[in-house]
């Protein structure tokens, strides 16, 4: 760790916390844990209003990003099979868990919710269980991940994640929610937003229909498989669509980056020559712009006219990012193409820029390393797009659950 700071803080009295901790939250906002912490891009986008009484990450590289930029008097650092319910104070408002992703991005080919890294979602839903029988059941419970979540084993692993919410009495419904309409990346993510059964719904956050903006046909195919037990606690989220967004990729971009320098031409060069005929167009016509033109480009294995695996480079000129990705070896990261008329410049993207993607704040600090800054806004969540779904569904949720007298004591 190159960090000095406490990671292991000392264990808490957690059987009361002093005064009523929802003194110190917004009237909207609320008390949450945040599970598979990262940077703590869930508590960034939830916001002021909200409290965090307890985070947790395995990483230590995420770990020390999340106490450089939260502090780490909430934060526990270790695996989350190893926590008990006595290391988590008092009775969340929220549970917030963006359980790993990478069994169930292969889109069913890969071990799924079985695996040694997705599969850690189910230590993180026994601590929900017992924090029911407990008493300390929270009101809201929030998963994200990738998705090819819906589809991971012909839809069987979404199935298991609406049937561990179902058998503990939540009702619950799903979003596909693409960062584009945020931030300039392309970034579909899934959220399953589950209230305790308890608890009536206001109307006005339910649709009678799916909405075709959040409801991609993958998603309706997920809730097919569903038992008809499990569908009849579905339910449509109302969320509404956001203002137009206003910042297109080429305004995040700097000129003087930090952490990267910009390719030699020869660099450049060889580059473009990876580029595909289609992809080589899209650069002419770049030159054509007669202005300043950013592109993205990612380097992908495909296989050429003669059957052989070629690495390619592939390029964007719509003002749209590609996916963030954790980078493995260097393909994964993504590089960036300024073309100015003949002039044509390429590097990868910077650390900062990365961030910004992501919708962090100017002031977040990054790790001092390129692939850990990278792989933090790679493994992490868009702000705006968790704020805009806290202010329509869970905000407005945590409302009906304090008038119905279920306030934390």
């Amino acid at each position: 760790m190159q960090s000095s700071r406490r990671l292991f803080p000392a264990k808490p009295q957690l059987d009361v916390l002093e005064g009523d901790p929802h003194k110190s939250v917004g009237t909207q906002g609320g008390l949450f844990y945040e599970f598979f912490a990262g940077g703590g891009m869930a508590r960034a986008g939830l916001g002021a209003g909200w409290k965090c009484l307890f985070a947790n990450d395995f990483d230590d590289r995420k770990a020390s990003s999340y106490c450089d930029n939260w502090g780490d008097e909430d934060f526990h650092f270790g695996d989350v099979g190893r926590l008990a319910t006595s290391d988590l104070p008092g009775k969340a408002d929220l549970a917030w868990a963006s359980f790993p992703c990478q069994d169930l991005s292969l889109a069913g080919t890969g071990a799924g919710l079985k695996g040694s890294r997705s599969g850690t979602f189910w230590s993180f839903w026994k601590l929900v269980q017992e924090l029911a029988r407990e008493g300390r059941k929270p009101s809201v419970v929030v998963l994200e991940n990738v998705s090819g979540a819906l589809s991971s084993h012909g839809g069987q692993d979404f199935r298991a994640l609406i049937g561990a919410l179902a058998k503990e009495d939540y009702r619950y419904g799903a979003l596909v929610i693409d960062a584009v309409h945020f931030v300039p990346q392309s970034r579909p993510r899934l959220f399953i937003v589950a209230i305790d059964a308890t608890i009536e719904i206001p109307p006005a956050l339910i649709c009678k229909a799916p909405d075709p903006a959040w409801t991609p046909g993958a998603l309706l195919k997920a809730c097919d498989v569903l038992s008809d037990e499990e569908r009849q606690r579905w339910v449509w989220w109302n969320l509404p669509k956001p203002s137009p967004r206003e910042k297109v990729f080429s305004d995040l971009i700097e000129e003087e980056p930090t952490g990267v320098a910009w390719h030699t031409s020869p660099e450049t060069k060889r580059l473009i020559e990876m580029m595909s005929p289609i992809n080589r167009k899209k650069l002419r016509d770049a030159k054509k712009e007669g202005r300043r033109v950013v592109g993205a480009i990612y380097k992908r294995t495909r296989i050429d006219t003669e059957g052989q695996r070629k690495q390619r480079a592939e390029v964007r000129f719509d003002d749209i990012a590609g996916c963030l990705r954790t980078p493995v070896g260097g393909s994964s990261r993504q590089l960036i193409m300024v073309v100015d008329g003949e002039n044509v410049r390429s590097r990868l993207l910077s650390p900062r820029e990365a961030a910004r993607l992501m919708g962090l704040e100017e002031s977040y600090i990054l790790p001092s390393k390129y692939n850990e800054a990278y792989h933090l806004a790679g493994d992490g969540l868009v702000v705006p797009v968790v704020r805009h779904l806290a202010s329509n569904v869970l905000e407005p949720l945590l409302a009906a659950v304090r008038k119905q007298g279920w306030q934390v004591a």
